[in-house]
């Protein structure tokens, strides 16, 4: 079927599923969940021989995922997130007070790209998907071809939902074909109403520029990777340098390094503290493993990218890991070179997907903090201190908020609870709107817009917005809170 033909039916979809009462919407994303346990072993199975992710990480992203479905689900019967405001109309002052009242409703049909190192959590039935079909959009969902078999099988899984929820027949739709054309004609489609995306900054770029290119461009929420920079302060390094090294080299080669969290870059200052740092941190990738990537395109991606940063001036291979890699799999590896270097070198501060990471010595506080600001938006940064570092150097509180959109103390960044405070964004490159978030309850708010309606006849008004409030949600109400 063609692009074209795909998009009108998702319009005609929209139309009839932005109307579907918060209840039945709610069965239906909780019946894709429960679809997806029902496809038990072999959808885990199947994902694992695509991705050669092990079966334990799959299962865990797989619960995951159907637990966003039905945190959405939830939100749906609660029903506060369209944020129902009423200005009742008062005759009484000069000039008259008109009736004014207002919620979100949603955009239209979104276009979502399957994530490569997510098959289940930031694909087909992913955050992006759950959080459109919960605020009312139909979906169109591009396969990544890396697992495009698991994502035909969680196409199944939606497909038995819409059928048994009783939805539009379109108003989810699977696009196999891998081509950038496809993606490209998607993006341009008048249909389409907004697109999410998890991936590189070359391929969200891309769609980026073919929305803004539109004769009516439209949003294009893309996630697009980070070297999320941890920050080693003096007090800490000075006392916990082996341990920070522990933890901070497991962070890196967690899954072989393919999170978009992965901690690719850390700073510290030149200090005995440091060097320890480096030596026992030498030994942590000495010792790592290498496994198998996700896929041929990323395996060969990672080496040209490590290598080519490895024959920059000044960067020094501090070690790899002591057991040679297989076909197909990556080599952990880390690096390291001065603040000087770094802050010359713009090539040093891009992303290399994978376990690898480079330390910048720097000369000084001021120097670290230089090269931190040099780097781009992140999805996270890390602060390493103690009380007494944290006391001292308050301040970079307000610089760590003006680079990332999760600011993480004492802690790694792999790993991204799903709550509702969750902010999983961050300013451009790292997202393309750093406004709003691809992980929690906020991710609704991508893919709607307000709307009021001025001296609207009751029969008229959307039931969130009618007097009598015949949904039972919260609403502002002449500034009050109400149900």
């Amino acid at each position: 079927m063609s692009i074209d033909n795909i998009m009108q039916q998702a319009a005609i979809a929209f139309q009839q599923y932005r109307e579907t009462k918060a209840e039945q919407k709610a069965v239906f994303l909780e019946t894709i969940a429960a679809n997806m346990e029902a496809a038990g072993a072999a959808l885990i199975g199947q994902a694992a021989e695509e991705t050669h992710l092990p079966q334990a990480r799959l299962v865990s992203e797989r619960a995951r995922t159907t637990m966003q479905l039905r945190m959405f689900a939830a939100l749906l019967r609660e029903g506060s997130w369209v944020e129902a405001t009423v200005d009742t109309a008062d005759a009484t002052v000069n000039p008259a007070k008109p009736d004014i009242r207002k919620m979100l409703i949603p955009l239209g049909p979104v276009v979502v790209f399957g994530a490569s190192n997510f098959p289940f959590a930031y694909s087909t039935a992913g955050g992006d998907t759950a959080s459109a079909l919960a605020a009312g959009c139909a979906v169109v969902v591009k396969a990544h071809p890396a697992h495009l078999k698991t994502s035909q099988l969680v196409h199944k899984a939606i497909k038995d939902a819409i059928f048994s929820s009783g939805m539009p027949p379109h108003v989810f739709q699977h696009v196999e074909d891998g081509s950038f054309e496809a993606g490209e004609s998607l993006v341009k489609h008048a249909a389409t109403a907004a697109v999410g995306f998890t991936g590189s900054f070359a391929g969200g770029k891309a769609l980026y520029d073919h929305a803004a290119a539109r004769k009516n461009p439209i949003p294009v929420f893309a996630e697009m990777g980070s070297t999320n920079p941890i920050i080693l302060l003096p007090d800490t390094l000075e006392k916990n340098a082996e341990e920070l090294a522990r933890q901070y080299i497991a962070s890196v080669v967690l899954g072989m390094g393919q999170f978009c969290t992965n901690p690719g870059i850390v700073l510290g200052i030149e200090s005995e503290g440091l060097s320890r740092f480096i030596a026992e941190a030498e030994k942590e990738i000495a010792a790592a493993i290498p496994q198998p990537m996700l896929h041929e395109g990323i395996y060969k991606a990672y080496h040209a990218k490590m290598e080519k940063a490895l024959q920059q001036t000044g960067v020094n291979v501090v070690g790899h890991s002591s057991t040679e890699p297989g076909a197909g799999e990556a080599w952990p590896t880390l690096a390291e070179t001065d603040g000087t270097a770094f802050l010359s070198n713009p090539l040093l501060h891009e992303e290399v997907f994978g376990p690898y990471a480079i330390i910048v010595r720097c000369t000084d506080l001021d120097q670290l903090q230089k090269v931190w600001r040099s780097l781009a938006g992140q999805l996270t940064t890390s602060l390493m201190g103690t009380e007494k570092d944290f006391t001292e150097h308050a301040s970079m509180r307000a610089l760590a908020e003006s680079i990332a959109g999760r600011i993480i103390f004492n802690g790694v960044p792999t790993g991204v609870t799903v709550c509702n405070s969750m902010v999983h964004g961050g300013p451009f490159p790292a997202t393309t709107d750093s406004r709003f978030t691809a992980v929690g309850i906020n991710g609704i708010k991508r893919w709607v817009r307000p709307v009021c309606y001025q001296n609207c006849p009751q029969t008229l008004l959307p039931p969130a917005l009618q007097n009598g409030n015949p949904l039972g949600i919260w609403r502002l109400v002449n500034n009050e809170w109400t149900r």
